[in-house]
């Protein structure tokens, strides 16, 4: 047995942990079974799945509870002997299943919290997809990971070739050699306030410029958002353990000629499409706030080569212009507001860039630590990321991956996260929320196609009709423009994912 010192930051989230907001992030990998494959195929995946007894860091790390009063330090140690049978579980769906279906599964498997006693993870083999489909739906505790490092570690168990039949499970392959500390080394808390102190000495004045910076953007009229300026919002307040999940997917050529086309970047769309989402949402299904909403927008710290567990990221905050009803306005303002955060990020020297992070958010975790979470401001109204990923398809023993939907958490006055992940020439979007706070969270996914419709009129990359409507739910009646069964034909078109924005929701 080893022991891992964890960081600062990791360690906040495991004593974030509770009924209400569970600290573990996840993914839903879709595939389609290979042409060849014979019935037995998906408990033939299981068997192999749960062959493997020595598994790798993160796999095979728990917390280490401190003696006598049960709790939780910012140590993990490793395990040798790993019950598989319990973390790698088989689920079916009434078949055929659909979309729905699924989400409904996976909105209740996220939900549910990871069992702190054992390594700190799941994996659910869900099969009776539609069309000769299945999933896997994985979990790990964000102590142990970020979106960059959880992609990289799905990378690195799939294979570009569909012949390969002899993929090995996630759990199996595990990061590079790290430097994890051992026992015997200058580690844990010495180690660690030795390099802080080295560290705090080369970045205070950066830092200490930073929180001028945006405490002087509070008060003054600037593009740069300020932490703790959110509005109140429907997604603010204290929220409970059950949640909500719904999916959408697009071509990623068609989100970056957009960025090409207004001169900005892939992740300026992105948030623009959030905001637009979000300002129809509020204002059909709560109150939209007079002033804009705003993101809190992680920014990845790792190297190319940095596969270490942990988490390595950076936080920028902009305005989703949700204030703002013309559409060319809302997309300028979204990137002057982006562009300067991105240059108060640039003023910052190297070491300093992770403790960005520290000085948005450790007041908020204090406050969440003390019980406060939901009664006091927020640095921001929600999470957003956009996390690459690969651009040719992959496979898992002959099985495509047709997507990847991440699945993130919440906390208190944060209701709602919204991440994307590119895959394979498509953009995936994720969002979950607080199941009590935000009905009908499908309708906020449906929301994000047509906000990339209007722009993609408005920017003139595709032609406008003259009568460009949603198509019909089922049993509505026929447009003036078509019949009864056409409109039939373009609501299953949303429902089954054939429109170029067709939502695919939970």
């Amino acid at each position: 047995m080893s022991i891992v010192q964890i960081s600062p930051t990791d360690a906040a989230w495991l004593l974030l942990e509770s009924r209400e907001t569970p600290m573990h992030v996840g993914g839903l990998l879709e595939f389609t079974r290979p042409p060849d494959a014979p019935p037995t195929y998906l408990k033939l995946q299981l068997e192999r799945m749960r062959a493997t007894r020595t598994l790798p860091p993160p796999w095979n790390l728990k917390p280490v509870e401190a003696p006598l009063v049960s709790a939780r330090l910012p140590l993990l140690r490793t395990v040798k002997d790993i019950d598989l049978d319990f973390h790698v579980r088989h689920s079916a769906l009434p078949s055929p299943g659909g979309q729905r279906e699924l989400g409904v599964l996976v909105s209740r498997l996220h939900s549910n919290q990871l069992d702190l006693h054992r390594p700190l993870w799941e994996v659910h083999l869900i099969e009776g997809l539609e069309g000769d489909r299945f999933a896997i739906y994985t979990k790990m505790h964000h102590s142990l990971i970020d979106g960059v490092s959880g992609m990289r570690m799905i990378l690195r168990a799939l294979s570009p070739d569909p012949r390969e039949r002899d993929t090995p499970a996630f759990w199996a392959v595990g990061p590079p050699p790290s430097p994890l500390a051992q026992p015997g080394e200058r580690s844990g808390f010495a180690r660690r306030a030795l390099e802080s102190a080295r560290d705090g000495v080369l970045t205070a004045g950066g830092l200490g410029r930073s929180a001028l910076e945006l405490a002087a953007a509070a008060v003054r009229d600037t593009p740069l958002a300020a932490p703790f300026t959110a509005p109140a919002s429907a997604l603010g307040g204290r929220i409970e353990g059950q949640r909500r999940f719904a999916t959408q997917q697009y071509e990623l050529k068609r989100v970056k000629a957009l960025a090409r086309a207004a001169d900005c970047t892939l992740n300026d769309i992105v948030l623009y499409l959030c905001g637009t989402a979000l300002r129809s949402y509020l204002s059909e299904h709560a109150r939209l706030p007079g002033r804009s909403l705003t993101a809190g927008i992680p920014v990845s710290l790792r190297e190319a080569d940095d596969n270490r567990p942990g988490t390595a990221i950076g936080m920028i905050i902009a305005e989703l212009g949700t204030n703002v009803g013309d559409p060319r306005e809302r997309l300028e303002a979204v990137k002057r507001s982006t562009e300067a955060a991105k240059q108060q990020l640039r003023g910052l020297p190297r070491e300093a860039l992770g403790s960005q992070a520290v000085v948005i958010n450790v007041p908020y975790i204090l406050a969440l630590l003390a019980g406060l979470g939901g009664h006091t401001p927020v640095p921001f109204s929600l999470g957003i990321s956009n996390v690459p990923g690969p651009a040719q398809p992959l496979y898992f023993n002959g099985a495509r991956l047709d997507a990847i939907y991440p699945v993130s958490l919440l906390v208190h006055g944060n209701a709602l996260n919204i991440t994307c992940v590119s895959y394979a020439g498509t953009l995936n979007f994720g969002l979950i929320g607080a199941r009590d706070t935000l009905p009908h969270l499908q309708r906020l996914a449906l929301y994000l196609g047509d906000a990339l419709d209007e722009l993609s009129v408005i920017l003139h990359e595709e032609p406008s009709p003259r009568a460009k409507k949603r198509a019909p739910v089922d049993g509505a009646p026929a447009t003036k423009n078509g019949s009864k069964a056409k409109a039939a034909k373009a609501s299953s078109a949303l429902r089954n994912g054939a429109a170029s924005s067709a939502p695919r929701t939970r």
